[in-house]
């Protein structure tokens, strides 16, 4: 069954992420990078806009256009929407590179359920997939990341998407230790939201709390005590307010989260068998995902474990690249597979 996959070009890696969604084509590289946002009109059921269209929707549609983000901690929260959105992107890639009916690999968080997965599955089918396998995220995340996953070799991964954080420990083709925390981008957003309505009595959507963690985002304080104007509404007056935030505040306000991902991190390695332990001592650890770009959380990590830590280059790519590369060895890369769905 596995051998199917290299007599065809109708391959396709899918990065099913809470926050966006990629799309890697064989033989073209990542060919879609969209955030995971539909907006459907609510009286006929169409869709309107999917990704970057949709998102600059978020918050600002009328009542008969709903704009939504149909993934939650790692996982689909809305079928419809999610299958609606699929389909809207993966025609657009297969129109474009006249693909039919492709094979999927499609990353999915290794703390998923039965339901879940089926989920899953029956979404991408129902988009126009012939097959669907899955993958758990940090093992894709690794190949991605060009660690050679089937040595008898430990290797520690830390993937901190949108909706949930990965870390796993990978040797001989498998997880050895794995957990899976749904905390990770869309909380460290919330926790923005929460701190200036409480701290600076002023409401932000989250795409203005997405902006100031991507600007001032931090988990150690900086040299500099950077600073970025918000636009909100102020609660006592009702009325638009400019305020500036700073990035201690931004580091205060995610604190408590990011502790959670390093106590994460922690007890794996406090899990990891003895043999492996070494081998993770020499390596380092690898960090992927958005949540890696966050400034100064390897410094963090190196200060409560006392071991090397790296972001690998463009860590938002990791998961995607990864399943494309289990695409092109798929003999070698069997046993990451976690089981296939086809189209009756």
């Amino acid at each position: 069954m596995f051998k199917l996959f290299k007599f065809v070009s109708n391959d396709i890696g899918i990065d099913l992420g809470t926050a966006n969604v990629l799309i890697t084509l064989k033989g073209k590289g990542i060919v879609l990078k969209e955030p995971s946002v539909v907006a459907i009109d609510k009286k006929t059921g169409n869709i309107i806009s999917t990704g970057f269209e949709a998102k600059e929707m978020l918050g600002r549609t009328p009542e008969d256009i709903d704009a939504v983000r149909p993934l939650k901690d790692g996982v689909i929260a809305d079928f419809s929407a999610t299958q609606l959105m699929l389909k809207n992107m993966l025609t657009k890639v297969c129109r474009r590179y006249n693909v039919s009916r492709p094979r999927v690999v499609v990353g999915v968080p290794s703390g998923i359920t039965e339901v879940e997965e089926r989920a899953v599955q029956e979404s991408i089918l129902q988009a126009g997939a012939k097959e669907v396998y899955l993958i758990e995220e940090p093992m894709a995340a690794a190949i991605g990341a060009s660690m050679d996953v089937a040595e008898p070799s430990g290797n520690i991964i830390v993937d901190i998407g949108g909706g949930t954080t990965e870390v796993a420990v990978i040797s001989l083709g498998g997880i050895v230790v794995s957990y899976s925390l749904r905390i990770a981008g869309d909380e460290l957003d919330e926790d923005i939201v929460n701190y200036v309505k409480k701290e600076m009595n002023l409401a932000i959507g989250e795409t203005t709390a997405e902006e100031i963690k991507k600007t001032l985002g931090c988990a150690k304080p900086l040299m500099t005590d950077m600073s970025m104007e918000i636009r909100g509404r102020d609660l006592a007056t009702g009325l638009p307010k400019n305020v500036l935030i700073y990035s201690s505040q931004v580091l205060e306000a995610m604190s408590e989260s990011i502790q959670k991902i390093v106590d994460l991190v922690k007890l794996a390695l406090e899990k990891t068998p003895p043999e492996l332990s070494s081998d993770i001592m020499e390596k380092g650890i690898i960090l992927s995902g958005g949540g890696a770009l966050i400034q100064n959380l390897d410094k963090l990590l190196i200060d409560h474990t006392g071991m090397p830590v790296y972001v690998i280059e463009d860590p938002l790519d990791c998961v995607v690249k990864g399943c494309g590369k289990t695409l092109q060895d798929i003999d070698k890369l069997k046993t990451v597979v976690l089981n296939s769905r086809k189209r009756r």
